[in-house]
C-alpha cells in the first residue's frame, strides 16, 4: 500500500503545491513558518489517506490547511497559566488596594455611570456598541440603520459630553442635538 498511497500523494496532493503555497501565504502572516505548515499540512493529508483516500484529493488539501490553520490561531490565543514562581519576588500583591482607592474607583465607576445614562439614547446605545461591544463603525451603522457619519458624530457627542460630565459637573444635559438622517434625506435632530 505505501506505493500506492505514494503515487496517489504525488499525483493528486503534490500538484497543487505551488496553489497550496499561495493559499498559505495569503493566510499566514509569519513567513517564516510557510514551510512547516505546508508539511504539516502534507502530512496530514498523506495519515488521512493511508486510513482512507478522500473522494476530492484538492478540497481535501485545501480544508486540511484551513483547519491547520485555524489551530494554530486557536493556540495562539490561548493564554497559558503557569506559576511564576513565588509571588512575593515578583511584587504582585493582592492587598496593595487601599480601602481608600478602591473607594475612590468605585465612586468613579459611578460617575461614569450616571454620565453615561445621561447621554441621549440614540447616542448612548452608539456609544455602547463601538466602545464597549467594540463594534466597528461600519457595524454600528448596519445595526442601527443608520449612516457611519452619523455614527461618527454620535461618537464625537457621547465622548465629548462624557468627558464634560466627568469633569464639570452637568455637562451631558447641555449639549445640542446630534443631527441624524431622516428616511428622505433631509436632517432631524435626535
Amino acid at each position: 500500500m505505501p506505493v500506492e498511497l505514494d503515487n496517489w500523494f504525488i499525483r493528486e496532493i503534490l500538484v497543487h503545491e505551488a496553489a497550496l503555497a499561495r493559499y498559505l501565504a495569503r493566510c499566514w502572516r509569519h513567513r517564516d513558518e510557510l514551510i512547516d505548515l505546508r508539511q504539516e499540512v502534507y502530512a496530514r493529508v498523506y495519515e488521512a489517506a493511508g486510513r482512507s483516500l478522500p473522494t476530492q484529493p484538492k478540497a481535501f488539501l485545501f480544508a486540511t490547511a484551513r483547519h491547520l490553520i485555524t489551530d494554530r490561531l486557536r493556540r495562539g490565543r490561548v493564554v497559558s497559566i503557569e506559576p511564576m514562581g513565588d509571588f512575593e519576588p515578583s511584587h504582585v500583591l493582592i492587598d496593595e488596594v487601599s480601602p481608600e482607592r478602591w473607594s475612590g474607583g468605585r465612586q468613579m465607576l459611578a460617575r461614569i455611570a450616571d454620565a453615561f445614562d445621561r447621554l441621549p439614547d440614540r447616542c448612548r446605545e452608539v456609544v455602547w456598541l463601538r466602545r464597549v461591544e467594540e463594534l466597528s463603525q461600519k457595524e454600528v451603522a448596519v445595526r442601527l440603520g443608520i449612516s457611519e457619519k452619523t455614527v461618527e458624530k454620535h461618537i464625537a457627542k457621547g465622548m465629548r459630553l462624557l468627558a464634560g460630565h466627568m469633569h464639570g459637573g452637568d455637562a451631558v444635559d447641555a449639549a445640542p442635538a446630534v443631527e441624524t438622517e431622516a428616511p428622505h434625506g433631509r436632517q432631524q435632530a435626535d
